[in-house]
């Protein structure tokens, strides 16, 4: 690509809107974890889907491939372009274009942060029920590109359930648009469950349309500590009988993450149970009955405690003590603080099998890096867990035997390597761990129809 090429983008976006070399920000450089990085051949901004698609055919023209950088809160290297490559931002389409309360849905362009959403649907009194700890960087389009779930998936489900309709922009710069407010639509193959997940390898996502929800008026909030893990699921399913599908968060904690995280947070937080118990759980539900919600959380504690399924708990009685029960889980920089450097997981298998994988986690890991430190909790509702594995140092050879020893006790559990994040790079040598290979040549096949010459996003989930 030579400077008439460059004109030729910045014809399309705007002459300011086309960076090169050093005048390109680091985060389009560098993913958040600091592993992978690049010097694209030209960072583009533009501002509308039909800009999108001129440059994609410019792109296609000259061989040259694109990738979208998001808000850049994943973890697995899947948002970060090649050397001489174009990077494409959307961040200046962030417009939230409509909000329809008698369809209960929004029309957004892919840029739009996550919280920015979440804020003007409840202005409406409507509500977007994703919910991440990066939901002030968040995009929309990242999003869906990776399938977010987050802290409320055991009630609404995954970002593919909220997503109604998509545009997208394909790799020759054809635009498809079936921006439907459509709950069921059965009319041949529904195409945009391709693109949900597929991180940006099949078709550049410019706009969605969101289902919303009524806006919940009440929050009930509790931390439950439990002598087992079948205690704790035991809980769970009481809970989901008990508050009348009104339970929207379940998120587990074994006691090490619980231990670690409370004592970081001592200094300004008192711990709100004491870190003597097995495991723990945090639990939301949402609903919009003032009274009758805290009636029917205090009956399912009353429950609770009488079966002798709860050790011992709290009820926030504020939003102020809902929040600091929250902070437990999501307030982790001080915890993280002696851990690092530590490598992240987020993985999913079925329930029953958790105790299986921790166990078996914990061995390999103790095998093969003796003394390692490994914290576990997550979104165990729907499946999903967390790790954080650190032994003070971190380098490709250690990081690949913490990668062995969680994607292998996942293996063995027929669980997902990724729950969340996608595959990017960093998993890309695991994907067969939760594939099958007719699975990987199908998906194989799905990128050479879509995207037959690699240039969306290449080198991720594939290779």
């Amino acid at each position: 690509m030579n400077s008439e090429h460059i004109q030729r983008l910045r014809a399309i976006v705007g002459e300011s809107y086309v960076t090169q070399g050093d005048d390109i920000a680091e985060r389009f450089r560098v993913d958040v974890g600091r592993r992978y990085t690049c010097q694209p051949l030209a960072l583009v901004r533009p501002e509308s889907t039909a800009q999108v698609s001129e440059v994609v055919k410019v792109a296609a023209q000259l061989n040259v491939a694109v990738t979208v950088v998001g808000g850049q809160t994943g973890t697995v290297g899947g948002a970060i372009a090649r050397d001489g490559d174009i990077a494409m931002s959307l961040d200046r389409m962030s417009r939230v274009l409509e909000i329809d309360t008698l369809s209960m849905t929004m029309t957004v362009e892919a840029g739009c942060i996550l919280q920015l959403a979440q804020e003007a649907a409840e202005a409406e009194q409507a509500f977007l029920p994703l919910d991440l700890g990066a939901r002030g960087t968040a995009q929309i389009g990242g999003s869906i590109g990776a399938n977010a779930g987050g802290n409320r998936v055991v009630r609404w489900g995954m970002m593919r359930d909220m997503v109604l309709g998509l545009e997208v922009v394909l790799a020759d710069g054809t635009v498809v648009s079936g921006l439907t407010k459509m709950l069921k639509d059965n009319a041949g193959y529904n195409w945009k469950h391709l693109l949900i997940g597929s991180e940006g390898t099949l078709g550049i996502i410019t706009r969605a349309v969101l289902r919303l929800r009524p806006l919940p008026t009440t929050r009930q909030t509790a931390l439950f500590a439990m002598g087992s893990f079948e205690q704790a699921i035991a809980v769970l399913r009481r809970l989901e009988m008990a508050l009348g599908g009104q339970l929207s968060s379940f998120e587990l904690m074994w006691q090490d993450f619980y231990r670690t995280m409370t004592e970081a947070q001592q200094n300004f937080r008192s711990p709100p149970l004491s870190d003597q118990y097995p495991i723990y759980a945090l639990v939301e539900a949402m609903g919009n009955d003032a009274q009758g919600d805290v009636e029917r959380m205090e009956q399912a504690v009353a429950t609770l405690l009488d079966e002798e399924l709860v050790s011992d708990g709290v009820f926030a009685r504020s939003s102020g003590q809902a929040d600091a029960l929250w902070a437990v889980r999501e307030d982790l920089q001080w915890g993280l603080q002696g851990l690092r450097p530590f490598a992240a997981y987020d993985v999913s298998m079925a329930i029953a099998d958790m105790p299986k994988f921790v166990a078996d986690a914990r061995a390999r890991l103790e095998a093969s890096l003796p003394g390692a430190v490994a914290l576990f909790y997550g979104h165990a509702g729907d499946g999903n867990l967390h790790a954080l594995v650190s032994v003070g140092e971190l380098g490709p050879s250690i990081e690949h035997k913490m990668d062995e020893a969680i994607y292998g006790a996942t293996r063995s559990v027929n669980g997902s390597v990724s729950a969340e994040h996608g595959i990017g790079m960093k998993r890309r040598a695991y994907l067969s761990y939760s594939r099958s290979e007719p699975e990987l040549a199908l998906m194989r096949q799905l990128k050479l129809a879509l995207d037959p010459h690699g240039r969306l996003n290449p080198g991720k989930i594939l290779g």
